[in-house]
């Protein structure tokens, strides 16, 4: 299917709405146009924000538990139509079908969690002639900037955070991937009361208008570490809350006692899922020397047994690069690489075809200043490095600007655990990666962001920290 007929809409104050300027939908496996999607206005936005306002009044004294019922109907209503959501989701994203239900599938597991939670009442001192107590009370109205490589996942959890505490919401998909979230807007309208959750849809400048809107309390943007200090710049105009999950470099640290015939299937996924597309992908891999001639070979031949194409297609594994900037990014990285002289062991070639097709590149070895080494790739280039000390790969691992993810593979736990303590990430695992739980806080050290998501502490970013005295005599 080359085209969708149906009308995309926003969905503002409980109701669809549409502009006159459309803006095109690229369906990367293919490079057709696929849909055509509003583009919001200042006046729509503002319709938005005032409509998110006045709804807040209403859904803010609603008991928590009351919150809770509307947003299981939320995710039940995603369930229901999980099959017609994740076809829409691999036509505009590219990720294959069997793996857009997953998402669509966790993001409904993801809402009904912390939908559960609940922001703590906190006695801190009770005397006879004294008493103090720590709340937490909604900021307003949270404006939920969504990218492109997890759209719904993502906005469902940021979406799900800012309502259970209160707050009310304006969410903006990204111009890449704005129809999967434009059809959750329509099917879950009539759930909220009108104005709790706005779908808005445009280009870069309508982001731009939501962090520096004087009535929007709260801005939590996924994306880049470039674009994230601007959103941080624009929101500081009105000192608006913001949290920030940014780019990565993570690093893979494999031991000396790892067996690269159990671990390097695992690997290969902490790399290269969804196309390698993934803020916590691994994208230095450091593998100890004396067994690194083996797990390059065995990283090359698992690597030989994935097929790349249209994610319609159930034989394949991975998709397309989402859109054709990334793809020229990606393009440019391996040609840089190429001209540098270093080895290529798999991949590099691209056919020219339509699609944003890339295929999965593996470079052996290049030096720590490289390009393909410093750069985060967002796509299926992956350098593996060679060290020969835990001290040496431990100040590697951390130099760079980034610090969101990272891994570490082998045997010995201990050993294992006191490296993961060295690395400065946000998030480290051992022998598993890419694991996120919505009891676990996520989110990035340096440059990698600020503050955290999922869990009671994401849901705290939506909040005010409010302290009650009473001198009772």
């Amino acid at each position: 299917m080359s085209t969708i007929t149906k009308d995309f809409r926003m969905t503002i104050n409980g109701k669809l709405v549409s502009t006159e300027d459309k803006s095109p939908v690229i369906n990367p496996a293919d490079e057709e146009v696929i849909a055509q999607v509003p583009i919001a206005t200042k006046a729509d936005l503002d319709h938005a924000v005032t409509s998110a306002n006045r709804a807040y009044r209403k859904w803010s004294m609603l008991s928590v538990n009351e919150r809770e019922e509307k947003l299981v109907a939320f995710a039940e209503a995603l369930h229901q139509h999980r099959e017609e959501l994740a076809k829409l989701f691999t036509l505009e994203m590219g990720r294959p079908l069997k793996l857009a239900l997953v998402e669509i599938d966790g993001a409904v597991a993801t809402c009904k969690a912390l939908s559960k939670k609940r922001l703590p009442r906190e006695i801190v001192e009770e005397k006879e002639d004294h008493y103090i107590e720590r709340t937490y009370t909604p900021l307003g109205v949270a404006g939920l900037i969504i990218p492109w490589n997890f759209p719904v996942s993502i906005a469902i959890r940021k979406i799900t955070s800012a309502l259970i505490a209160g707050n009310t919401v304006v969410a903006k998909p990204s111009p890449f991937t704005p129809l999967t979230l434009l059809r959750i807007g329509e099917i879950t309208k009539d759930i909220f009361l009108p104005g709790v959750l706005n779908v808005v849809t445009g280009e870069n400048e309508l982001g731009q208008w939501m962090t520096s809107h004087p009535d929007i309390h709260k801005i939590s943007f996924t994306g880049s570490t470039a674009t994230g200090k601007k959103v941080m710049q624009s929101a500081s105009l009105h000192l608006k809350r913001v949290t920030l999950e940014l780019g990565g470099n993570d690093a893979a640290i494999v031991m000396e006692d790892a067996n690269p015939k159990e671990i390097v299937e695992t690997i290969f996924w902490a790399a290269f899922r969804n196309t390698a597309q993934v803020c916590v992908a691994t994208k230095r891999l450091y593998v100890h020397e004396k067994i690194y001639d083996e797990f390059l070979t065995e990283l090359v031949r698992f690597s030989k047994t994935i097929k790349i194409g249209n994610g319609l297609n159930p034989e394949n594994d991975l998709g397309p690069i989402q859109n054709k900037m990334q793809f020229e990014k990606v393009k440019e990285l391996i040609q840089v690489t190429k001209q540098s002289g270093v080895k290529i062991v798999l991949g590099g070639e691209i056919e020219d075809k339509p699609g944003y097709f890339i295929p999965v590149t593996i470079v052996d070895n290049p030096p720590e200043d490289s390009r393909v080494v410093v750069d985060e790739a967002f796509g299926p280039v992956l350098p593996v490095l060679k060290y020969s000390s835990y001290e040496e790969v431990i100040e590697r691992a951390n130099h760079t600007n980034y610090g969101l993810g990272g891994s570490v593979w082998g045997k010995d736990l201990e050993l294992a655990k006191s490296i993961a303590e060295r690395l400065d990430t946000g998030t480290v695992w051992i022998n598993e990666a890419q694991v996120l739980s919505p009891d676990a806080p996520f989110g990035g050290h340096k440059e990698s962001g600020m503050g955290v998501e999922s869990s009671l502490d994401g849901i705290k970013e939506y909040t005010n920290s409010k302290t009650i005295m009473i001198r009772k005599k």
